[in-house]
């Protein structure tokens, strides 16, 4: 391990410009997991980061340390939390970050499952939303060209270590594979805040695609006129909607349940 005190170590620096520029991710198709939980997923899924960030502090921690001990010495980095507290976005007792490659998932044309994600903004939504797929056993998630940038601090401190539990792929032409995935006898779902056949009177059979929408202006006439389906998620008279992840969590859980699948211990 390497001990470094200066925040111009090029590693450090190329690190925290990570964290603060969206620009610099999508450009290196790099990112930063902050806090053990996110790096611990990644390294028990898709094996040891290029570089690992930690504090004394959290070198003390049994999690930390079992961490550390799958990752080659010379890409672990031993800051003062002060580095940390000055560079990190989230507080500094959380005290380990990890510099990984951001999965580049491929769209399949097998999945049974298929959560389309148009226009979200919201960092925290699409976050929670693609833990709410992975919970529910989506296979994939494509996302448009204008959501929120997937493998942002904020869409990953939401997701909770989801990104690595399905399969992620941006800047998708939403419209084109719908018409696609309707050729090959699959169905899509546009959920729609009013005017859709009830959620629980529809069928949901597999192959089958879940159309989110924009948290204002909800999905584009032209993504939902594709869909086969439309459905509205019943609500308490006087509601005129739903948050994007809320509607996209029961939708989802619903299909899980048509599909006879279950919890797992």
């Amino acid at each position: 391990m390497q001990r470094v005190i200066s925040p111009t170590n090029p590693r450090l620096r190329a690190a925290f410009l990570l964290l603060a520029s969206s620009r610099e991710r999508r450009k290196s198709g790099r990112c930063v997991l902050e806090g053990a939980h996110l790096v611990a997923v990644y390294r028990q899924r898709l094996g040891a980061p290029e570089l690992v960030i930690i504090t004394d502090e959290a070198l003390a921690r049994d999690e930390v340390r079992a961490i550390v001990a799958h990752v080659p010495p010379g890409d672990v980095i031993v800051v003062p939390a002060r580095l940390l507290d000055q560079h990190a976005s989230v507080p500094a007792d959380v005290g380990i970050l990890a510099v990984v490659p951001a999965p580049r998932g491929q769209v399949s044309d097998s999945a049974q499952l298929t959560l389309l994600l148009e226009d979200i903004q919201d960092p925290g939504n699409v976050g929670s939303m693609l833990r709410t797929a992975a919970a529910a056993g989506v296979d994939q998630v494509l996302l448009s060209e204008a959501c929120a940038f997937a493998w942002s601090p904020k869409v990953l401190r939401a997701g909770q270590g989801a990104h690595f539990l399905t399969t992620i792929v941006e800047d998708v032409d939403l419209i084109d594979w719908v018409g696609r995935f309707s050729t090959r006898g699959g169905q899509a779902v546009a959920t729609v805040a009013r005017g859709g056949a009830s959620l629980y009177d529809t069928r949901l059979p597999s192959p089958i695609a879940v159309a989110i929408g924009n948290e204002g202006a909800g999905l584009s006439e032209a993504l939902a006129a594709r869909c086969a389906l439309r459905v509205t998620i019943p609500m308490a008279r006087d509601n005129e909607s739903l948050n994007a992840a809320a509607a996209a969590a029961i939708v989802l859980f619903e299909a899980m349940r048509q599909r006879g699948e279950t919890v797992r211990a």
